[in-house]
């Protein structure tokens, strides 16, 4: 019973490899920190402009350097020393959260200039984040990839609730401006973790000849993309769980009306928004099976599915602890997916390209769920928050079964075994 038990639990063997285990350490303290400066931008615009329409421009100046930059991110990524743009761009965030602190703390500057800040440090995020998911591939070997993946992600969720909590608690008594300079000083642990790295330099092409990070690298990874059949569906899959399955947008709304929330947000709404997050922390906790999961084709597919019937029942539901349950268990379904969607990644993809196949995975991931926001608010206000739900959940089961019956590669595909 204690060695099932154990098997349950999440996979901890990439954490014996002291390279990885550094950025994993690294990653609890700056992910929180993060987190806070998510709650403290569009916080401060509010403060300083009285109105969510410039609050809802975090999207537009957050949306456009992450394209741009995640796409060429992805290019740069393969054309030069992965360990050396991982501390250029770890150092650039940490300034930016710095020049954060420091206008909020002299008041000197406008809204603009906060967003033009904002716009920068997400530039930065977009280049960094794949190229730090490019890496490890170079640090473990392929069967740990699952383990490693869940873990991080893990992570990034666990930050996901506990930095927005820990920034409303700590807001009255330290100030909104202290936010950006905690997140400034937790980046310092990724530098370091950063610093420690072997040199990881690009790995030349087919052709023998380095890579640039021209417009015609980032074509070639799309290029790249359509002839690699496991990939092209792994991204096409995930736009339709989250373009269509991702609901946030009709929380505000159904926490009120549904669930009797007072006017202005109460313990429904946290709920509504932490409950993705909850299910996908305990789905990482309890991932010690998925290193054995070899049809990973197959695991993806059934995940997003799951996803897409637990928001569809959420959005038929009038009882809170059951919305939340359902959100809870879509939320462990999209981390399984997203494991092995991002395993599938690394190892399919070549060295040469993955730091562009990480790019373009990036803004797959961050840009489903803004086109979900905008379908969403239209479709509550012609049929109803729960309605809409309902049907968006739909849409990603039928959606999902659609385009791997269209390219059943992805169905069959096998992730390789050890040492092959």
């Amino acid at each position: 019973m204690a060695s099932r038990a154990r098997d349950a639990l999440a996979d901890t063997t990439p954490l014996r490899t002291l390279e990885f285990r550094r950025l994993w350490l690294a990653g609890v303290v700056t992910t929180i920190g993060a987190q806070m400066t998510v709650v403290a931008v569009p916080l401060q615009i509010y403060n300083l402009t009285g109105t969510s329409a410039y609050v809802g421009l975090t999207g537009l100046f957050g949306l456009v350097p992450l394209i741009v930059f995640g796409l060429w991110g992805g290019a740069i990524a393969d054309a030069m020393d992965r360990r050396t743009l991982l501390l250029i761009t770890g150092a650039g965030i940490s300034v930016t959260s710095f020049a954060l602190w420091a206008l909020a703390v002299t008041g000197v500057g406008s809204v603009w200039v906060l967003l033009i800040l904002f716009a920068v440090q997400q530039g930065m995020l977009a280049v960094n984040q794949p190229t730090r998911s490019a890496v490890l591939p170079r640090l473990l070997p392929a069967p740990q990839l699952p383990a490693a993946n869940a873990l991080n992600m893990t992570v990034f969720q666990f930050g996901a609730i506990v930095g927005p909590v820990l920034a409303g608690a700590l807001i009255p008594f330290i100030g909104l401006s202290t936010l950006y300079l905690i997140d400034s000083i937790a980046l310092l642990a990724s530098l370091w973790a950063t610093w420690l790295l072997p040199k990881l330099p690009p790995t030349p092409g087919e052709d023998g000849l380095r890579r640039t990070a021209g417009l015609r690298d980032v074509i070639a990874g799309f290029k790249y993309v359509a002839t690699q059949k496991i990939l092209l569906v792994s991204f096409l899959v995930d736009i339709v769980a989250m373009a269509f399955g991702m609901p946030r947008a009709v929380f505000p709304e159904m926490a009120e009306r549904t669930f009797h929330d007072p006017p202005g947000g109460g313990i429904a709404l946290g709920l509504l928004y932490a409950s993705i997050g909850i299910g996908a922390v305990a789905g990482g906790l309890f991932s010690g099976w998925l290193h054995r999961v070899r049809r990973q084709g197959v695991a993806v597919t059934i995940a997003i599915c799951v996803w897409g019937i637990g928001v569809a029942a959420f959005g038929m539901l009038h009882a809170l602890w059951l919305a939340v349950l359902c959100l809870a268990v879509g939320g462990a379904a999209d981390l399984v997916s997203a494991v092995f969607r991002s395993t599938m990644l690394q190892v399919v993809a070549t060295d040469e390209m993955r730091g562009r196949m990480q790019g373009v995975f990036m803004v797959v991931v961050a840009g489903g769920p803004r086109l979900a926001d905008i379908w969403h608010g239209y479709a509550a206000d012609a049929v109803g928050p729960g309605p809409a739900s309902a049907a968006g959940g739909v849409a990603v089961v039928v959606g999902t079964i659609i385009v791997v019956a269209l390219l059943p590669a992805f169905w069959r595909y096998r992730a390789p075994v050890s040492g092959s």
